[in-house]
């Protein structure tokens, strides 16, 4: 593996194209109205997003170097294509073109973009191993792109962003309490503090539950405010009746393999969550 090579593994740019998607359909839920947006700011704000994620990822693999040593020796920095001084070296060089990008939208965007680089930073190094705040965290990273594009197309965060970016938080946790029922055996040996090591998977499920139930109750608020339109039902009922069957399974099975398929369940029914959003707004315009 050449040196250009393992930078672009290090930065994942699959995980780093969907983020750039989301700051575009954070853009897209505050101005469904297409023509009206600027198009030039919409693609700072992708470019913003991209290369954050490019060095969140970069940022993890070097903090994760020593258990890559042994569990995936073939990463980009424990293989040695790539050295510790030049990941952090690119780890400055994302973020400050990530900067220059959101400056040249706003001051406002400059502040969020800090704020989630920030964020990133404080659960690779310190969260991961925090149990239910490291959680809060990652779903912090998953809801704050959306509130970006808002703020890149409209210079404020609207209500159906908010309501939207909400629901991601509160769904996204839950997928995280999830993961952790996955983990635990690992995690117990390992010290992390996720809610399934600490208290025991059952108790953790209904956490979980707890947030996806959470996060169903936020979709009609978005109906009743009248802030989409009629194509926005189909789409969030398959995600609501999909997370509330979720719940069920969970609670009346909470075991690791269980946990695992219900965790792939619920990544899907966000997207499909996500779609009725968009489309609730654009049909809302047409």
């Amino acid at each position: 593996m050449n040196k250009l090579g393992g930078f672009i593994r290090l930065m994942r740019p699959v995980n780093c194209t969907m983020m750039g998607f989301a700051v575009l359909v954070g853009a897209v839920l505050a101005a469904p109205q297409l023509g009206s947006l600027n198009w030039l700011n919409i693609l700072f704000g992708f470019l913003t997003g991209f290369t954050f994620c490019a060095a969140a990822m970069v940022i993890n693999d070097y903090y994760d170097r020593n258990i890559d040593a042994i569990n995936e020796p073939h990463r980009p920095i424990p293989s040695g294509t790539v050295k510790t001084h030049e990941a952090l070296a690119f780890v400055v060089a994302l973020s400050a073109v990530g900067f220059i990008f959101a400056f040249l939208v706003s001051v406002l965007c400059l502040a969020v973009a800090a704020a989630s680089l920030i964020i990133t930073a404080m659960y690779i190094t310190v969260g991961k191993r925090s149990g239910l705040p490291g959680n809060f965290l990652v779903s912090a990273c998953v809801a704050i792109p959306f509130i970006y594009g808002s703020i890149t197309a409209v210079g404020f965060v609207g209500l159906n962003v908010v309501l939207f970016a909400s629901m991601a938080f509160l769904s996204n946790t839950g997928r995280e309490i999830t993961k952790g029922i996955v983990d635990v055996k690992g995690d117990s040996a390992a010290g992390v503090k996720t809610l399934a090591a600490r208290f025991g998977e059952r108790n953790a499920a209904v956490a979980a539950v707890i947030f996806y139930i959470f996060a169903v109750a936020l979709t009609p608020v978005t109906w009743l405010l009248g802030l989409v339109g009629i194509w926005f039902v189909p789409f969030v009922l398959v995600t609501d009746v999909g997370l509330v069957a979720c719940s069920v399974l969970l609670l009346l099975n909470h075991s690791r393999e269980k946990a695992r398929r219900i965790k792939k369940a619920v990544l899907l029914l966000f997207l499909v969550g996500l779609l009725a959003y968009v489309f609730g707004v654009l049909s809302k315009v047409g």
